[in-house]
């Protein structure tokens, strides 16, 4: 029985990735679009597009979830991820995913360890490294890496496929 493994890079400046037991990727944006906030001052947010995540979203896959970055410290990024979370909980939900059974949620920590060295510390370090590593494992998809700048959400799903196709 084949299985998909997709990565979810949480955010509105995220990415999924989708690997295949036959060795087929996949490496997309999060699809988001941009319109006016509900604050009295006019400014604008990104939100994620539920439709065209749900169209580009494979039936019967093991999914892992980033968990958001939460800082009171950040509101704005902390209120934009737990958005986009929602959104893709809700996105998942109505695809018919279950909670511990088909999606599951993993900090950024535990599939770093997997692929990029300890002595790598600082965001800008580690995106390069994500990019790199990436195009190593996935070169078919080194286009988009390099335009995207990191290899997350693709990592994410390997990470996936090493932990749950035994």
């Amino acid at each position: 029985m084949s299985k998909t493994y997709v990565g979810v890079d949480n955010g509105v400046t995220g990415s999924i990735g989708i690997i295949c037991s036959d060795g087929r990727t996949a490496f997309i944006e999060t699809p988001v679009f941009k319109e006016l906030s509900y604050t009295k001052e006019k400014q604008y947010i990104q939100r994620i597009n539920t439709i065209a995540i749900a169209n580009n979203f494979p039936k019967n896959a093991i999914v892992l979830l980033e968990r958001p970055m939460v800082n009171p410290r950040a509101f704005t990024a902390t209120q934009s991820a737990l958005r986009a979370l929602e959104a893709t909980l809700i996105v998942l939900e109505n695809l018919g995913y279950k909670r511990d059974e088909s999606y599951f949620y993993i900090d950024s920590k535990a599939w770093q360890q997997e692929f990029i060295a300890s002595e790598i510390i600082g965001h800008d370090e580690m995106k390069k490294a994500s990019m790199e590593i990436g195009i190593q494992l996935f070169p078919n998809n080194e286009s988009f890496i390099r335009r995207h700048k990191d290899a997350d959400g693709l990592l994410i799903a390997e990470y996936a496929r090493r932990k749950y196709s035994k």
